[in-house]
């Protein structure tokens, strides 16, 4: 039993004030000769925070598609958002000045429930955690900020350690560089790593694009392999479907915290991998097929508090032929924002098996795209099991749920699969409409096992009613 006196209220106060006012900053300065935001100034706890430039996905739809089917003019269909970075420690307080008079603004996600103040050309807000925040000003969802709040940083490892490749503060190039068995890769704040084309390197033409193709800039090929720091890897030296940014092929690798701009195709495939870990990773992508993370023929791969905005899909599953099952993958507590393609799906090349898959915790603050915001786009012949959609926030949705098996564009195989055991679960969704389909191919290739449970759209729980289906799907149960 606690025998300690109790404080006076007037103590228990001022106790607290300390604690509110505790709150510590990490500031990483520019590196000279990168160009950086007018359009917000931003300091936490009166530091001021350099502000970076992103290329974004156009607001006109019209143009936002021709940067996916354009794929040789992708680069030119843009517009610019802004980003910052720091990292925090005990409660902070952020400051954001405009040019102009802020009549309104909003911080996404949310659920978060942050409520700033407004003042003239400038806003305030509290925060008490490490997360990314959205703040959208005037109604203007393009051209917002972003801010990535890290977490204190692990001690960095030293310069000049035979195991490490270590990039300082500064502008460095990288054309291709293979990581390979107990290496470490750090990339310090206020660094920025450009991934170029070196000179005659050798590429290769794409049947899907007709565009040149390199390996990519960074492959992590081996065993216990890391990929950390608070910098950026940028890809905007390179032309359209040239190279990934960073590859993974390999067991026991960990990545954590650096920020992918501008990557001119896949920002991070996983492929044929083992015990894989994203952490805290931020992704911005404009171009054509800019998805953020591919889980491909790979087990036992955690993505977590990860940030990402690109054209393409935001995390997918994917299996190619001959190249391994993909199995135990969890995509949790990620904000994610959908242009194009789909923000948390499974497909379209699934030619091997696919089981145990859960996206979880995560908010989606919007959704600008075509296709799907929760998918499983299936046309070829693999069985797709145990897949869980569970606790997911989804602010904008213009079409929410698919479950599909048919052929398409992307069809390989010559058989169909299967799509057994989905469930949506504990699901706040906001859409134009309420867009749900379950779509099987013949009676020897169905969805079936599918579970709706506390899935509610603009506020009302999702009813048969609400389902599209067609003769090939079995046993949907829906709870509320």
């Amino acid at each position: 039993m606690n025998n300690l006196p109790l404080l006076p209220p007037i103590i228990c106060l001022l106790f607290s004030i300390v604690a509110v006012r505790a709150g510590s900053v990490q500031v990483y300065p520019a590196p000279s000769g990168e160009e950086l935001s007018k359009d917000f100034a931003v300091q936490v706890e009166g530091k001021q925070i350099p502000v970076y430039i992103a290329k974004v996905a156009c607001a006109e739809p019209v143009r936002r598609w021709k940067a996916m089917d354009d794929k040789a003019h992708s680069a030119e269909y843009f517009e610019k958002a802004s980003f910052a970075y720091f990292d925090m420690q005990g409660t902070v307080t952020v400051n954001v000045n405009c040019p102009e008079v802020i009549q309104s603004a909003k911080v996404l996600p949310s659920s978060w429930k942050i409520t700033p103040t407004i003042q003239g050309k400038s806003l305030s807000l509290t925060l008490s955690e490490p997360k990314p925040l959205t703040i959208e000003v005037n109604g203007n969802w393009v051209r917002s900020l972003h801010l990535f709040a890290n977490p204190p940083e692990a001690q960095a490892p030293k310069p000049g350690d035979p195991n490490v490749v270590f990039f300082g503060p500064g502008i460095h190039e990288v054309s291709h560089l293979v990581v390979t068995n107990n290496q470490t890769v750090y990339v310090a704040g206020g660094a920025i790593v450009r991934a170029i084309i070196g000179s005659g390197e050798p590429f290769q033409i794409s049947s899907y694009s007709g565009l040149r193709t390199y390996s990519p800039t960074f492959v992590l090929k081996g065993t216990n392999i890391t990929f950390r720091g608070r910098g950026i890897i940028d890809g905007s030296r390179c032309p359209t479907h040239a190279r990934n940014l960073v590859q993974v092929q390999g067991q026991d690798i960990a990545l954590e915290g650096v920020i992918l701009r501008d990557s001119s195709t896949w920002n991070l495939p996983i492929r044929r991998s083992e015990r894989v870990t994203v952490k805290n990773l931020k992704l911005l992508g404009y171009r054509a097929n800019s998805d953020g993370i591919d889980i491909c023929n790979s087990r036992d791969v955690t993505v977590e508090a990860c940030f990402i905005r690109t054209l393409d899909d935001l995390i997918v599953v994917k299996t190619d032929q001959g190249q391994g099952e993909t199995r135990h993958i969890v995509a949790r507590n990620c904000v994610l924002w959908n242009e194009v393609a789909h923000a948390l799906s499974i497909g379209a090349e699934l030619r091997e098996n696919v089981d145990d898959v859960l996206f979880t915790d995560s908010d989606i603050i919007h959704d600008k795209g075509r296709e799907w915001t929760l998918r499983v786009y299936h046309c070829d012949s693999a069985r797709i099991s145990n897949v869980r959609f569970d606790n997911l926030r989804v602010e904008e949705s213009p079409r929410l749920i698919s479950l599909w098996i048919d052929k398409a564009s992307w069809t390989r195989d010559s058989e169909r699969g299967h799509i057994d055991g989905v469930a949506f679960k504990n699901i706040q969704a906001v859409a134009d409409l309420v867009q749900v389909e379950l779509h099987g191919f013949d009676v020897s290739h169905v969805v079936e096992n599918v579970v709706f449970d506390g899935v509610v759209v603009n506020g009302k729980p999702l009813s048969p009613t609400d389902v599209k289906t067609n003769a090939f799907v079995n046993n949907v149960d829906y709870r509320r």
